[in-house]
């Protein structure tokens, strides 16, 4: 798709563009990591749908630049399916709501030094605002208290409590979708009300903003942004694995708050331990706070979620269907509350009411929980096999072309995302490799998925191939 150059219209309607916006997400939620549904899309809003064109505003150009050439294919096949083939998506940079940037009008504005120089200086001036930009419903009230979190959810009210103080850093670890940010954003929320600095950055943005500030000259303003918190929020730590030059900024920014006894809190995807790919020394500090881990919620906890979600909607939704959804999504929280927040968005753009009937319906696309169970680990190797032309044997075996690794380092990754097996029990499917082996050929394609265009590619059509033959 090509963005062109839009003037804003007074008949746009901004209500019914934030329904099919909201409506969009609500299936892109589900499609992408959590990393860069959260960096990339989460401060994305509608402005307004006039004719085929439905505006979205972007916070920046390297936001709009990023989800111009990386997301926009699944925006535009969710917005088919929510508004059909006849509208298309416009960026526009927040701010600048006049005219939208040509692709190559954006990529000019990011390589731009000046520009550089300029987006540092106004992310510092707006740095304590933009560190109160916290989700609203993340909060301590709208956590839902299980068996599977509550560990998790005492140490995060206890550094919210006293700050600096007893566990520090506090580190939450699971799998994706289950609460880490929401508990980031609820200690945030409650030091703000205190008066105190809370800056929340995902990894990703803390990378980026490092390397910024590097080329562009301004590491003194980057250290002032970051070094003067008194809450540091960072999420998914385990992306700083292979950025070398980012982890050394990570490090000093830590031992400078941790030894001015400001609290750090870091979320990770996995237990510190496994974190083997980090250097020594960010991990030991890592691991002299609390390190616990957030369960997959039980069905209990998963129908608490979804009836304390409902009372956020003005409409009604029966309770046959929540406990469809509870018993149909099992996986996370987050594609829990994702379906659930589909299913409103799709009934208020189409004027239907909602029933467990039109939910099926709604639900026949989205993958089950029963989907890791219903593909083992022979189907990823056949998939992965025939998609790279490699024999499953090779991909077991000890051989070091670079088409066999890769073929193989897929494989991990895969067995590991879409199953529930550990790293010793893939290591054995392969051929008996050990446990350190598995996690740097996971970790190596988790660091790389983002930044590479065709393993990204790659790893979404064996994907779709699975889902195909379950």
């Amino acid at each position: 798709m090509q963005t062109r150059i839009w003037k804003l219209m007074a008949s746009g309607d901004p209500r019914q563009a934030a329904k099919v916006w909201s409506a969009v997400l609500g299936i892109v939620e589900m499609t992408i990591p959590r990393s860069s549904y959260k960096t990339w899309l989460e401060r994305t809003n509608a402005l307004s749908w006039a004719g085929d064109e439905l505006l979205i505003s972007v916070p920046d150009a390297f936001t709009a630049q990023y989800i111009e050439e990386r997301l926009m294919v699944v925006l535009d096949t969710a917005l088919r399916d929510v508004a059909g083939d006849s509208v298309s998506i416009t960026l526009t940079v927040e701010g600048e709501k006049d005219t939208v940037l040509l692709p190559e009008e954006i990529s000019k504005h990011v390589d731009s030094p000046s520009s550089d120089t300029k987006l540092m200086e106004r992310e510092d001036n707006k740095s304590a605002a933009i560190s109160q930009k916290f989700n609203p419903n993340y909060t301590f009230d709208h956590f839902v208290v299980g068996d599977s979190n509550e560990l998790a959810f005492s140490g995060a009210k206890a550094v919210a409590e006293s700050p600096g103080l007893h566990f520090n850093p506090l580190v939450l670890y699971s799998g994706v979708g289950l609460g880490k940010t929401h508990l980031l954003h609820a200690i945030a929320h409650e030091g703000s009300r205190k008066g105190l600095i809370c800056v929340y950055t995902t990894c990703e943005d803390f990378t980026n903003q490092y390397v910024l500030a590097i080329r562009s000259g301004t590491t003194e303003l980057f250290r002032e942004k970051y070094r003067s918190a008194d809450i540091l929020l960072i999420d998914d730590i385990q992306f700083l694995i292979g950025k070398e030059q980012t982890q050394e900024g990570f490090f000093h920014t830590f031992n400078a708050l941790h030894m001015s006894r400001k609290q750090l809190v870091i979320s990770s995807d996995r237990p510190v331990t496994d974190l083997t790919v980090l250097e020594p020394r960010i991990t030991s500090r890592l691991a002299g706070g609390l390190v616990t881990d957030i369960q997959t919620p039980t069905l209990e906890t998963r129908l608490a979620i979804l009836r304390s979600k409902s009372l956020t909607f003005d409409c009604e939704i029966p309770d046959e269907v929540i406990e469809y959804l509870a018993q149909r999504v099992q996986s996370n929280i987050r594609e829990l509350e994702g379906s659930l927040n589909k299913i409103v968005a799709l009934s208020q753009f189409k004027g239907t009411q909602i029933s467990l009937e039109t939910v099926k319906i709604a639900m026949a696309d989205v993958r089950g929980s029963s989907h890791s169970k219903m593909v083992n680990d022979e189907a990823i190797l056949t998939a992965v096999s025939n998609h790279f032309g490699i024999a499953k044997d090779h991909l077991k075996g000890k051989g070091r072309r670079k088409s066999t690794v890769q073929g193989r380092q897929v494989a991990i990754y895969l067995l590991r995302q879409e199953t529930d097996l550990s790293l010793s029990a893939i290591g054995k499917i392969l051929g008996g490799r050990d446990h350190s082996t598995v996690l740097h050929g996971y970790d190596r394609v988790a660091s790389r998925i983002e930044l590479d265009d065709t393993l990204r590619d790659d790893v979404l059509r064996i994907r779709t191939t699975l889902m195909k033959t379950t």
